[in-house]
């Protein structure tokens, strides 16, 4: 292995020493803010604190291999590293402690997410991409543990195909994918099978991703015994190591105090992976974590004195202190001076960052209390509105909280009163709400002309002589012209690539567009999800299939956590635009029964949730997905694929608009709501019912997130004056979430004659067969029955009870 000696053959003693001297003070600074960031914690002042102390010196290492264009995706603690590439200042630091909802101030999250969380800024303010190869980039941590890997794997594997896919423009998105993807974790989180499920993948697609696991023998408080076979992760994954017979990776063992073969170890793991595209494992062994876990609690209540002892010693910047005075490079004076330096930086910078954040809040603070003091003064209560407004005036230290909470307080108070101030209480107060609320809870989706449902409709059109054919061929067919127009455009999932997916939607197109666009995973659902976030975030268009709803559970962790809060959580300045493509609805059993809606539709806030009835609305919504910037859900009908439907002659262009329902047949007596294939059993049972006199309209959702933007279920509602939602799903599934739609959001309610009603599956899971269908979701029988009793509730002279 190389040694630091080697790699500064081409600088100046001057210089080395500069630059080992600058990462000394990196480190110092970084310390000095997880001392002080804590301190704040237990003062009041930040909720809580997770800090990177303990990992700073191999942190400094990596951000010497880390080159613009680089994407890492990371562990909690990875502050040092930020602020070596110089996308993070300790000002910044704090401002994040605090919560700082200025994304200027607080460029990680503007406090959308606590402090250790980081990022970098992919899109310009419009939605645009900044030129990423010309900037050091850092996708979007989160905090479940290795919840950052399935990521990782996506963003990796972008460079590969970026290298080997020929025909997209990869103007701001990659050199000749040369890019690599470092991934950082803490030894504990090693346990999790995220972890072993991204290992594996990326051994298997050969992708230049570099893993740093940073190793202190904990897991807050439960040592390495517990957590790993062996105690030693590298050890247990001695059988991934390359040799020249097999791929495999590079497994790489160095100590974290160790700075000058950490700097080699880096410099070769970044050199391998960006030119052979390897995957390299760094197992950073023998690190501390000085302050523990977190905030949260005491390291000294589980580790031992001699363990404690042993930290002490081995403490990363120490042992780099050591290192330079006895290489020469500084004396101990020189060291002590950067020290306190380095201190009063960071405790100015920690006092800048407080004042800048209060000093809003205190002016909301100084305004209301003047607009409480006039309230007081004409209310037969000001005595009451007083004791509020002298309890406001006295909090130091406000919050937005306390400020808009004694307001509205103070307002109850008027209950009844008429005059001039207390109008402008209310309008304060609605004002503050208006401009406050967005700060919390902006752009879960896209608020740019990206947004998807911007993308405006354009119906299938037909040839006079259009053929009727199997909605598997026009899917097919689609899919072979977006990837002809799109060479951006991947596909892949469980046996999507050599036999064109389980049900014909994909045949013959790997053969045509090649085994990179078109492509089959291992069984593995959280990461074919993770390859297909990471390549979205890296500006390619992905399709990740997951062949059966029902295998969505498998990866709704990393939809719920990543995908789906990734907008939210940079507030707008990264996204992944990825389209997972599956199959659902009404088929067999237990396990095969495709109806997950309701999990979905509280796990995905920030995805769309699209439910086309056929194969030609599925292929409308891909079309128009391609155009737009948010994430989505595309849940095609399993039992749809053998129907029959007419060839569209527009393939490629139709679009199905999101967030639009469609009447399907209209009537007069009540309004039926459904969608996907229960909706095809509705049709039918609407002609039926038209049989005996009653007139349903039928409207399908088409998109459950987002619902009914134009609000036409209650404009249908307003002329029947009934409504019904049928529904696979289990009961309170996405039948409740239709009907609170139609009813608290649509305010349909004015308009019902009849009590709203729901129609959904039976509480368990559907049994094996047809019987079993019949027996545990809606049948024609069940809709049919179920309308004529709201028409017997209605006239029971025209609709005698039934049964």
């Amino acid at each position: 292995m190389q040694t630091l000696t080697n790699l500064s053959n081409n600088i100046s003693f001057d210089d080395f020493k500069a630059e080992v001297l600058s990462d000394y003070k990196i480190a110092m600074i970084s310390r000095e803010c997880s001392l002080l960031g804590r301190r704040e914690v237990l003062t009041g002042k930040a909720k809580f604190g997770i800090f990177g102390d303990g990992k700073e010196v191999p942190q400094l290492a990596m951000a010497k291999a880390f080159m613009k264009g680089d994407w890492r995706s990371g562990y909690y603690r990875d502050q040092t590293f930020m602020m070596a590439i110089g996308e993070i200042t300790p000002e910044q630091f704090f401002a994040g402690l605090y919560a700082n909802t200025n994304i200027e101030l607080e460029p990680m999250s503007a406090g959308r997410q606590m402090g250790g969380h980081f990022v970098t800024h992919s899109l310009n303010d419009n939605g645009s991409w900044k030129n990423l190869t010309e900037q050091y980039n850092s996708s979007a941590d989160i905090s479940p543990t290795a919840g950052q890997m399935p990521r990782l794997l996506g963003l990796a594997q972008a460079s590969k195909i970026f290298r080997k896919v020929k025909g997209i423009d990869t103007t701001n998105f990659s050199v000749n994918g040369n890019e690599v993807a470092w991934g950082t974790i803490g030894n504990a989180s090693t346990s999790e099978g995220l972890f072993f499920e991204t290992i594996n993948a990326a051994g298997v697609l050969q992708v230049p991703m570099v893993i740093s696991i940073w190793d202190d023998e904990y897991g807050i408080s439960v040592h390495a015994k517990h957590q790993t076979t062996k105690e030693n992760i590298s050890e247990i994954l001695k059988g991934f190591q390359r040799d020249k017979e097999n791929n495999g990776y590079e497994i790489l063992r160095v100590k974290g105090w160790d700075y000058a073969n950490l700097v080699a170890t880096y410099q070769e793991a970044s050199a391998i992976a960006r030119e052979e595209h390897v995957p390299i494992l760094i197992h950073v062994q023998e690190l501390t974590q000085p302050q523990g876990h977190s905030t949260s609690g005491s390291h000294e209540r589980y580790k031992s004195p001699e363990r404690l002892e042993w930290e002490a010693d081995h403490d990363c910047n120490a042992k780099f202190r050591d290192w330079i005075i006895e290489s020469g490079i500084a004396t101990n004076e020189v060291l002590i001076d950067i020290e306190r330096a380095a201190k009063r930086d960071v405790r100015e910078a920690r006092k800048k960052a407080w004042n800048t954040f209060l000093r809003p809040i205190k002016k909301e603070q100084v305004e209301l209390v003047s607009i409480l003091s006039q309230v007081a003064s004409q209310s037969v209560n000001g005595v009451f509105i007083t004791k509020l407004k002298d309890s406001l005036e006295r909090i130091d230290e406000p919050t937005r909280k306390d400020i808009l909470s004694h307001a509205r307080k103070a307002l109850r108070y008027t209950i009844g009163e008429s005059f001039h101030d207390k109008k402008i209480l209310s309008n304060w107060i609605n004002s503050n709400i208006e401009s406050t609320q967005p700060k919390f809870s902006s752009h879960l989706y896209c608020e740019t002309q990206g947004a998807n449902t911007s993308i405006k409709e354009i119906k299938a059109s037909y040839n006079d002589d259009a053929d009727l054919v199997d909605g598997r061929v026009i899917l097919r067919d689609n899919f072979d012209a977006i990837l002809t127009k799109h060479p951006e455009v991947l596909i892949f999932g469980e046996d999507t690539g050599n036999i064109g997916d389980v049900n014909q939607g994909l045949e013959g197109l790997q053969e045509k567009h090649g085994e990179l666009r078109v492509a089959d995973t291992g069984i593995r659902e959280a990461t074919i999800i993770g390859q297909g976030i990471g390549m979205a975030i890296r500006g390619l268009r992905p399709i990740a299939e997951i062949q059966y709803l029902d295998y969505i559970l498998y990866a709704i962790q990393i939809i719920s956590d990543d995908l789906a809060t990734l907008h939210y959580r940079t507030k707008g300045k990264q996204k992944a635009p990825l389209i997972i493509r599956t199959r659902g609805h009404r088929l067999e059993g237990i396990w095969h029964s495709g109806s997950q809606m309701g999990g979905v539709l509280s796990l995905a806030k920030g995805v769309n949730l699209l439910v086309p009835r056929n194969m030609t609305k599925a292929a409308g919504f891909y079309n128009t997905l391609l155009l737009g910037d948010d994430p989505a859900i595309v849940v095609e009908c399993l039992n749809g694929y053998r129907l029959k439907e007419k060839m569209p002659n527009n393939l490629g262009a139709l679009k199905t608009p999101i967030g639009v329902v469609e009447t399907i047949k209209e009537g007069t007596d009540i309004t039926l709501v459904s969608y996907g294939s229960t909706l095809r059993i509705v049709e039918q049972t609407a002609k039926d019912l038209l049989a005996i006199g009653i007139d349903a309209e039928v409207i399908d959702v088409q998109s459950l997130m987002p619902f009914d933007l134009n609000h036409d279920i209650v404009k249908s509602v307003e002329k029947t004056n009934r409504v019904m939602i049928i529904d696979e799903d289990v009961p309170g599934g996405a039948s409740a979430y239709i009907l609170d739609k139609i009813l608290n959001e649509q305010n349909a309610f004015q308009y019902l004659d009849s009590s709203p009603k729901t129609l959904s599956a039976k509480p368990h899971r559907p049994a094996y067969g047809n019987d079993g269908d019949y027996f545990s979701k809606p049948s024609a029988e069940d809709i049919f029955e179920a309308v004529y009793e709201v028409m017997h509730e209605v006239s029971p002279n025209d609709f005698p009870k039934l049964r």
